[in-house]
């Protein structure tokens, strides 16, 4: 859908406030997005070239409202259940709302569509793919990236928890307290794979994606509102806004990425740093101690250091420790040897990537490759950083992570006077241009960025 960036941004914004309110007013979650679908196309073919309407929400609404209506109409049993609603609720719900009436479509209703979405009839995976098209606005096939499977793949994917939420016959209202513990896992984990796509995106020209990250935080400090005892979800959001607050320093004047190494510290967001700082703070000591809590305290060590040299190292690879414990993946694993490195020296944290090598869930990732390029680099192997630095690139799909890796290389090799050969040592995975996973740290070379969740992905691939 290619549409001006201010339409874009704003279609993003209001596609899950307008399901909402579909799905609230109707009952029907499946048939509320296909309609809402339809609206956007609509506003994306339209509005570029007639201009913003004076209430772009309504609008959606309306559309939405009219399409609704055809799809329900469309089949005997919709037909029936309109009737139904029909004789039971007042006449505003069987007619569109002018363009211009507030009603009741002011209330923001995503956060019940976030627990809506991860509803207990569905598989993790497939919450996470619905809540991901419908609450964060990726599409199927930046979700199928995210996953690593086909497009096509994850499209049934989505459309088999629609039809699994419309069987259900789950009304459309928050989930009582009893309900809401169980749905809670899904629902942060939700939350962190929207905001990891937007923190370093799995590809295109941009590193970052602005808007995702920010409608992460909005739900997630809507979620931390709605349950403030609850120390992960106030470790999740600690982790976003302290991640986030290094943002205006990741990138050049030309969108560029920038290492941790090398950003201006004096641009990251000290409001945010010390919101996030407090917010970890107090959750620690609350319990019980969870991942998002351990990463959010990793975050903040980062934040706290004035420069890399003066960063608590040791503190830094205790708590990767104590992360691997609680929730430990090969990932994990991953920034642990760079901390390694950077606590007992390149050759140590070699030696633990060494034992990742052959991992099924990291075996052609770009980052791995680039771990191994940049601990060479430290041990002053030019001619092995080179060859991994040139994997790294080849193997992402990331433009700014491709020129910046590309460019670490080409500044190696200026410096030693040698052009080495692009293969990777022996003992490397062999090149290959994958998908890459989502949320992976893109200062990886210094252990920084939230690790991604590969379990996940792991059993979205094994889910038919």
């Amino acid at each position: 859908m290619n549409t001006e960036p201010r339409v874009e941004d704003l279609l993003r914004e209001l596609a899950p406030q307008v399901l909402g309110v579909l799905s609230r007013r109707f009952g029907d979650f499946a048939t509320a997005e296909d309609a809402v679908q339809e609206a956007l196309l609509a506003a994306a073919t339209q509005w570029p070239s007639e201009g913003l309407p004076v209430n772009p929400r309504g609008w959606l609404i309306q559309v939405g409202y009219r399409r609704m209506i055809e799809l329900v109409r469309a089949e005997q049993a919709r037909r029936r259940r309109e009737d139904l609603v029909a004789s039971q609720d007042p006449d505003d719900r069987r007619y569109a709302p002018a363009a211009d009436e507030q009603l009741t479509a002011e209330r923001d209703d995503t956060l019940v569509l976030l627990f809506l979405c991860c509803h207990p009839a569905l598989a993790p995976t497939s919450a996470v793919a619905l809540t991901l098209r419908a609450v964060g606005g990726l599409s199927t096939a930046e979700i199928a990236r995210a996953f690593l499977v086909p497009e096509a793949t994850m499209a049934q994917r989505i459309s088999r928890a629609k039809q699994r939420i419309r069987a259900s016959g789950l009304s459309f209202r928050m989930p009582e307290p009893a309900e809401r513990a169980d749905r809670l896992v899904a629902v942060r984990q939700v939350l962190y794979l929207i905001f990891t796509e937007g923190h370093t995106s799995t590809s295109g020209p941009h590193l970052r994606r602005i808007d995702l990250a920010a409608e992460a935080i909005r739900l997630t400090r809507a979620l931390h509102t709605l349950l403030p005892h609850d120390s992960e979800s106030a470790g999740l959001l600690a982790l976003m806004l302290l991640t986030e607050a290094r943002g205006p320093a990741r990138t050049g004047p030309s969108g560029e990425l920038i290492s941790l190494a090398d950003q201006d510290r004096s641009r990251w967001d000290a409001t945010a740093i010390a919101e996030g700082i407090t917010l970890v703070t107090r959750a620690l000591p609350r319990g019980p101690v969870g991942p998002y809590q351990v990463q959010a305290a990793i975050a903040a060590v980062h934040d706290e250091a004035s420069s890399t040299e003066q960063t608590d190292w040791p503190q830094i690879l205790a708590l990767y420790e104590v992360l691997e414990r609680l929730a430990g993946s090969p990932v994990v694993a991953l920034n642990r040897a760079v901390a390694t490195a950077m606590v007992h020296g390149p050759a140590a944290g070699l030696a633990a990537l060494d034992a990742l090598t052959h991992d099924p869930q990291l075996a052609g990732h770009h980052r791995l490759a680039a771990a191994r390029a940049h601990l060479h680099e430290m041990a002053g192997d030019r001619a092995r950083a080179i060859a991994n630095y040139r994997t790294a690139a080849a193997r992402t799909s990331s433009r700014p992570e491709q020129l910046y890796l590309t460019m670490r290389a080409a500044r190696l090799t200026a410096e030693s006077g040698d052009d080495p050969p692009a293969a990777v040592e022996v003992g490397d995975d062999p090149p290959a241009a994958v998908e890459v996973g989502e949320g992976l740290p893109a200062e990886v070379e210094v252990g920084d960025g939230p690790p991604v969740e590969v379990e996940v992905e792991a059993e979205a691939e094994a889910e038919p």
